[in-house]
């Protein structure tokens, strides 16, 4: 994981498990993680052929150009990164492990960024896990997009997580040279590692509620103890 916030997010999900277990999507307190709301998203993976957006997070619909909630989560990736996705969500799963996923994002005039996806799995009143909590991270220069969406998705390379894996030094890491990210989206190659060991108005008082409705959580009159 390169992104600081990435690892705040798998570092709530670790504490929710208390060492044991995964948490329950019911577990969640939108407050604990509310600096990074507008970029995170649910994720029902029932069927992890076909993951479906529960929802999102309102930075994130605007950054892939429209609501998400829903949606399709491997609609915009091609073909290959489809496929090897399908086998990721359902190893994660299967592990009880965070999975990162290394990407390419793409507008359709072909400007690029790279971004981190984290994908945690979570359960949803059931003791067998079939949801994630995720989030979504640009690592370049989001400039680069010109404001435009991003269309079309591909991976680069993925592993899952291991918890004791510790914090990057700096806030947000720097941007990778500039001509690493340039030429055609589909020019990066297929790398799948697995490590065993229609505006948008994104205040993120209005993010919070909508989560909280979502979730259908109550909240908690006492903050849970973090160790």
């Amino acid at each position: 994981m390169k992104h600081r916030n990435s690892h705040l997010l798998v570092g709530y999900w670790s504490r929710l498990r208390k060492g044991h277990g995964l948490p329950d999507q019911t577990d969640i307190d939108p407050r604990a993680i509310k600096r990074m709301l507008s970029q995170v998203f649910i994720l029902e993976a029932s069927n992890p052929s076909r993951p479906v957006y529960r929802l999102a997070g309102t930075s994130l619909c605007e950054r892939f150009g429209g609501e998400l909630k829903g949606a399709d989560f491997l609609a915009h990736w091609e073909g290959q990164s489809r496929s090897a996705l399908f086998a990721l969500l359902r190893q994660s799963l299967m592990t009880r492990q965070p999975v990162c996923i290394s990407s390419i994002g793409s507008t359709m005039e072909c400007a690029m960024v790279e971004l981190e996806t984290v994908l945690a799995p979570v359960t949803f009143g059931d003791p067998v896990p079939t949801r994630f909590i995720g989030m979504v991270q640009v690592l370049s220069d989001l400039s680069q997009l010109g404001g435009r969406p991003i269309a079309f998705e591909r991976l680069v390379g993925a592993q899952l997580i291991r918890e004791s894996e510790p914090l990057p030094s700096s806030e947000i890491p720097p941007p990778p040279p500039g001509d690493g990210l340039r030429g055609h989206p589909r020019a990066p190659h297929l790398r799948l590692v697995v490590n065993r060991g229609n505006g948008f108005r994104c205040e993120m008082d209005e993010a919070m509620e909508n989560l909280v409705r979502a979730l259908d959580i109550v909240a908690a009159p006492v903050a849970k103890l973090v160790r």
